[in-house]
C-alpha cells in the first residue's frame, strides 16, 4: 500500500501528467452527461424500459453497452463513436484497394490529413443513415409508440419534425463524440476513442454484478456466483497474458570501426506480440455486424425477413459465424497494416543488422513474414474464443447482462485501454526515472491497435 500511495504522489508530481489525466477525465465526464440528454419528442423513461426487453438477447443491447446506455435512454449520443469506426474502417480498405488512396498515404501528413477529411465525411453519412435507421425504428413497432411525444393528441411536433430534428441532432451527437475522441488523444492521456468505448461499458459494469448477484440470490446459490467471479478473473489473467505475449526475433548487428572506436556489435531483438492488432479486429467485426440491425431499423415490425433477424441475434449460430470469421480476416488484415517485412528488412539491412542464419533482404523478409503469419492464427483463434465467450457462458447459466462482461468484446476493450492507458502512465514514470507502476519489472509490449489511430 505504502509504495502505491508513493506512486500515486509521483504521478501527481508531473505537471504535464497531472494536466493530461484532469483533461481526460473532464472530458469523459462531458461524454457521460451527454448520454443523458434525451432527443426532444422522446418519453426516455418509457423507452428504455421498452427497449430494455425487447433487446435483451438482440446486439441492440451491446449496441446499448458501447453506448453507455445512451441508445435505450434516446440520448444525442445514442449512436456513440460506431459511425465514425465504421467509416474508419472504410477508409482504411479503400486505401489498401484504390491506387489513388495508396498515393495519398505515402504523401506523409498532408496525405493522412486529406484522409481523415474523407473519413469524417464519411461519418456524417453513415450517421445520417443510422439515424435514420434508429427513428424509424421507434415510430415503427407499437412497443416504442408510447415514448414518442408527437403521437400524442396535445402534441405539436409532427413525425416530420421528429425526424428531421433528431437526426440533426443524433448526427452532431456522433461529430462532438468524435471530437472529444480526438482531443482526448491529441491532449489527454490514451486513446480517445478507445476510453470513450471504455467508459460506456464500465457503467454498466455495477449493475450487471449486482444484477447477478440478485439472480444467483434467487437461485440461493452464492457459491456458484463465487466460483463464476473466480473464472471471470482467470479469464482476465488469461486475455492479459496473451495480449502482453510477444515473440522474439533476434538481430545482431555488424561491428564496425571508425577511427578508434567500434560501433555496432550488439545483439537486440524484434518483439511480435502474438496479438499485434490488439482490440482492432474484434471492433472491427462488430462494427460490420451493426450494419444488419441497422437495416432491419428500416423494416417494420414483423416484417423482418428471417436470415436478417439471426445475424442480429448475438446468441444465433449465423451470428456468431460470420463474427469469427471476421475476426480472423481482420486480425490478418490488420496485422498487415502494421507490420511490413519488407520494410523492416530493408531497414535492417541499412542499419547492419540481420537475422542469424538468415541472408539479408528478400530472404529476410520472408522469414519475418512467415513468423507473422504463424503467430497470428493463434492470436485470431483465441480472439474469436473470447469474442463467443459470452454465448457460451449464458447458455452454462451466467445472467445475460453479467455474460456480455464474461468475455467478448467488452472484456477486450476493457483489458486493452487498461493496459495502453497503464503503459503511457508508466512511459512518464520511467521518463523522470521514478519506479514504474509495477513493483517488480515493467509493463512489457504496449498494447497498441486498440481504434483507427488519427493523425493530425
Amino acid at each position: 500500500m505504502k509504495k502505491l500511495i508513493e506512486t500515486l504522489k509521483h504521478i501527481w508530481s508531473i505537471e504535464e501528467l497531472k494536466r493530461r489525466i484532469v483533461y481526460t477525465f473532464l472530458l469523459l465526464a462531458v461524454y457521460r452527461l451527454g448520454s443523458f440528454v434525451i432527443l426532444p419528442g422522446i418519453d426516455s423513461s418509457i423507452l428504455e424500459g421498452n427497449m430494455s426487453s425487447q433487446n435483451k438477447n438482440n446486439i441492440l443491447d451491446l449496441i446499448n453497452t458501447f453506448a453507455g446506455g445512451a441508445w435505450n435512454r434516446g440520448a444525442i449520443f445514442a449512436l456513440g463513436i460506431m459511425p465514425y469506426i465504421s467509416a474508419s474502417i472504410f477508409m482504411q480498405l479503400v486505401s489498401i484497394a484504390i491506387p489513388a488512396f495508396q498515393r495519398l498515404q505515402k504523401e506523409g501528413e498532408e496525405g493522412r490529413r486529406k484522409i481523415n477529411q474523407y473519413t469524417r465525411i464519411l461519418t456524417i453519412a453513415f450517421t445520417c443513415v443510422q439515424a435514420f435507421g434508429y427513428l424509424n425504428q421507434l415510430t415503427g413497432n407499437p412497443e416504442y409508440q408510447g415514448a414518442l411525444l408527437f403521437l400524442r393528441s396535445n402534441a405539436n411536433m409532427t413525425q416530420g419534425w421528429f425526424f428531421f430534428t433528431n437526426v440533426i441532432l443524433l448526427t452532431a451527437g456522433t461529430m462532438f463524440t468524435m471530437w472529444m475522441g480526438e482531443r482526448i488523444t491529441d491532449r489527454g492521456l490514451g486513446n480517445g476513442i478507445s476510453l470513450l468505448i471504455m467508459v460506456g461499458i464500465i457503467a454498466r459494469l455495477p449493475n450487471a454484478l449486482f444484477s447477478e448477484l440478485a439472480f444467483a440470490g434467487k437461485r440461493a446459490s452464492f457459491i456458484l456466483f463465487l466460483i463464476e467471479l473466480v473464472v471471470w478473473a482467470l479469464v482476465i489473467l488469461g486475455v492479459i497474458l496473451l495480449t502482453q505475449g510477444t515473440r522474439k526475433i533476434t538481430i545482431n548487428y555488424a561491428k564496425r570501426v571508425v577511427g578508434n572506436r567500434q560501433y555496432g556489435g550488439a545483439r537486440q531483438y524484434l518483439p511480435i506480440k502474438i496479438l499485434s492488432a490488439g482490440v482492432m479486429p474484434i471492433i472491427f467485426a462488430q462494427a460490420i455486424l451493426f450494419l444488419p440491425a441497422t437495416i432491419a431499423g428500416f423494416y417494420d415490425q414483423g416484417g423482418v425477413p428471417g436470415w436478417l433477424l439471426s445475424l442480429t441475434n448475438p446468441n444465433s449460430f449465423g451470428h456468431n459465424a460470420l463474427m469469427v470469421f471476421l475476426i480472423v480476416v481482420f486480425t490478418y488484415f490488420y496485422t498487415a497494416i502494421i507490420f511490413n517485412p519488407v520494410q523492416m528488412a530493408d531497414d535492417m539491412k541499412r542499419n547492419n543488422g540481420f537475422i542469424p542464419g538468415i541472408k539479408p533482404g528478400k530472404q529476410t523478409a520472408n522469414f519475418i513474414d512467415d513468423i507473422i503469419s504463424r503467430i497470428t492464427l493463434p492470436g485470431a483463434i483465441f480472439i474469436s474464443l473470447i469474442a463467443v465467450l459470452p454465448v457460451i457462458s449464458g447458455n452454462l447459466g451466467v445472467n445475460q447482462e453479467f455474460s456480455q462482461f464474461f468475455g467478448g468484446t467488452s472484456l477486450l476493450i476493457l483489458v486493452g485501454v487498461v493496459l495502453d492507458t497503464l503503459q503511457q502512465i508508466d512511459s512518464y514514470l520511467q521518463m523522470r526515472k521514478y519506479d514504474g507502476l509495477m513493483s517488480s519489472g515493467r509493463l512489457k509490449g504496449r498494447f497498441t491497435g486498440n481504434t483507427p489511430q488519427v493523425d493530425y
